[in-house]
């Protein structure tokens, strides 16, 4: 009966609220803003710079209190900066990757310094955000010291996700330009569906999870959270989703410095940060193989792999820095 009851509140109470840590808005960019989150106890004069995903809102990095990285982070005395990218409208369908990356991502590093007053800053990204943390981190003038990249997709020599539909895009015989057709943005739903198919049957597998724990009430507000933002998917531009697409995923142009932003070329070889690359061992969306071959492409001679506990977004919700991360970033981020 107990667990019933934890059932009907899933579908009944009113949504548990998200993103309570304390912040301000620091610049907007159309739809994208960044977001200032200040220690109050600050121990460190580095700040960190968070670049999250372009398919699921950035919020998961703040979930609640006792379940949020960026709340973790600040506890720690780091002051953070999150750059998030908003939900695109149709107006926005000809915004491209090295839109996201130029435009956004490198115009919001440099407000991050202006405003933090400091002349260097550690980037960190999780997922799609980790790919894009590192192709700007690639190219970046600003000063990186170090650079966290969370379970990115960075090598598709090949996939996990679905075998077939994987081998027939390399070998031509899918053409996503065709297949997206005219979508300027990708409808939420449609982007929602393609994520389903990539990661069945483990988005199932979460249902489960709620049935047999229905009776602890504090596993299942976790679990109301957690639901919500991983069904809450957003529009996607149609110029970005083929680049990345055709030139990431089907040519693998980013592991094997082919890629092209702005008619620069993308050369792993220039990262020289500080590198702390993490991935988790239950990661059924990004396992390392897609991650790990990062670490011999890089020239920082400071560089670091680790291969944790967890699922994909686990780090993100334990409300805590993991010891190992606090200690590595707290050696390099110049204690006051």
């Amino acid at each position: 009966m107990k667990r019933w009851r934890g059932i009907q509140n899933v579908l009944f109470e009113p949504e548990p609220q998200y993103g309570q840590t304390n912040k301000e808005l620091i610049w907007k960019k159309n739809k994208s803003t960044l977001w200032y989150y200040p220690s109050s106890n600050k121990k460190y004069r580095i700040p960190l710079f968070l670049i999250y995903s372009l398919m699921n809102e950035s919020y998961i990095l703040d979930l609640a209190p006792g379940l949020s990285m960026i709340e973790a982070f600040t506890k720690e005395g780091y002051d953070v900066y999150l750059l998030d990218f908003g939900k695109p409208g149709y107006e926005d369908n000809d915004i491209t990757l090295d839109d996201y990356i130029l435009t956004y991502i490198e115009k919001g590093v440099q407000r991050a310094l202006l405003h933090a007053k400091s002349n260097e800053i550690s980037i960190v990204g999780y997922c799609l955000g980790g790919t894009l943390a590192t192709i700007y981190t690639a190219l970046a003038k600003e000063p990186i010291r170090n650079l966290i990249l969370f379970a990115p997709p960075i090598n598709f020599s090949d996939s996990p996700w679905m075998p077939q539909w994987f081998d027939q895009l390399k070998n031509n015989k899918i053409n996503v330009d065709d297949l997206l057709g005219e979508y300027g943005v990708i409808p939420a739903k449609i982007v929602g569906w393609g994520m389903r198919l990539a990661t069945s049957p483990f988005t199932y597998s979460s249902y489960l999870s709620l049935v047999q724990r229905a009776d602890h009430p504090d596993s299942v507000r976790k679990w109301r959270l957690f639901n919500r933002w991983v069904n809450g998917h957003i529009p996607f531009s149609g110029a970005t989703l083929k680049k990345l697409i055709n030139d990431i995923i089907r040519d693998n142009k980013l592991i094997n410095n082919e890629l092209i932003i702005n008619q620069q070329p993308v050369l792993l070889s220039n990262i020289n940060a500080n590198l702390l690359l993490i991935s988790t061992s239950g990661d059924q969306l990004v396992p390392e193989n897609l991650s790990l071959p990062l670490i011999k492409k890089v020239s920082s001679p400071d560089k670091l792999y680790k291969r944790v506990k967890g699922g994909h977004v686990t780090l993100a919700m334990t409300g805590e820095i993991p010891e190992f991360l606090q200690e590595w970033l707290s050696k390099r981020s110049e204690e006051i």
